[in-house]
């Protein structure tokens, strides 16, 4: 497969203090009055980004499933640069330009796209699910492995069972179980779509696995394309 070469959008922040000033104006486009399309339905996308550190590299990864089916319709890989020093907050500034290089390069429309992270559960409530929502337009979604800062009650042991998460009374997303008795994940929105489009998004994406099956491959992917960049 050929990889793409990431290149900087115009005007990248190269600074904390402009980053969080992009961040603050992008914030107040995100879409959170739509439901999204239905689970199911169309295409579902996985976007996830590999690191190495000591050649300043940065590789991304799509792989489109068909919703219906999760069989695999197209994928994509990305390398480059890394753009942005690691800032606690600000980490899709490392990562929004690889991932933006990774969808152009589909062959086909992504449809809903999963991050594996957050959208709204952010402290600025704009991870990376919502910060790639805004820029492409695109419905998405964050399904995280750990609660980041927010605080939850352990949902019920059954699949399907859920509690919100919270940052203080705010809802900011759910933790959702995708398997019985095992850890939940942590679902948020990140752009046009609904909470529970995406918590029933991500039981249609975990047939099998507590993870989504989108992150599950678009996670194999992006450390095969590392290593064979790295090779």
């Amino acid at each position: 497969m050929k990889t793409t070469t990431v290149s900087l959008p115009a005007g990248w922040p190269t600074t904390e203090e402009r980053a969080r000033a992009v961040q603050d104006e992008l914030r107040m486009r995100v879409v959170l009055d739509e439901p999204g399309p239905p689970p199911g339905t169309g295409h579902v996308t996985g976007v996830d980004v590999a690191y190495d550190d000591e050649r300043d590299l940065v590789v991304a990864a799509a792989v489109v499933l068909d919703a219906a089916s999760l069989s695999v319709v197209a994928e994509a890989t990305a390398a480059g640069r890394v753009p942005f020093p690691y800032v606690p907050g600000l980490l899709a500034f490392r990562e929004i330009p690889a991932v933006l290089a990774v969808l152009d390069a589909l062959p086909v429309p992504p449809g809903l796209v999963v991050c594996d992270g957050y959208g709204l559960a952010h402290p600025r409530r704009f991870g990376l699910a919502s910060h790639l929502g805004v820029l492409t337009g695109l419905p998405t979604i964050g399904v995280a492995k750990n609660p980041f800062t927010f605080a939850y009650d352990e949902p019920g042991a059954r699949r399907g069972s859920a509690s919100p998460l919270l940052a203080g009374a705010e809802e900011v997303g759910r933790a959702l179980r995708t398997r019985d008795a095992v850890k939940p994940v942590f679902v948020s929105v990140g752009h046009r779509t609904s909470l529970d489009a995406a918590c029933a998004h991500t039981l249609a994406l975990t047939p099998a696995y507590r993870l989504p099956e989108t992150t599950r491959r678009a996670d194999a992917l992006c450390r095969r394309a590392l290593k064979e960049a790295t090779a």
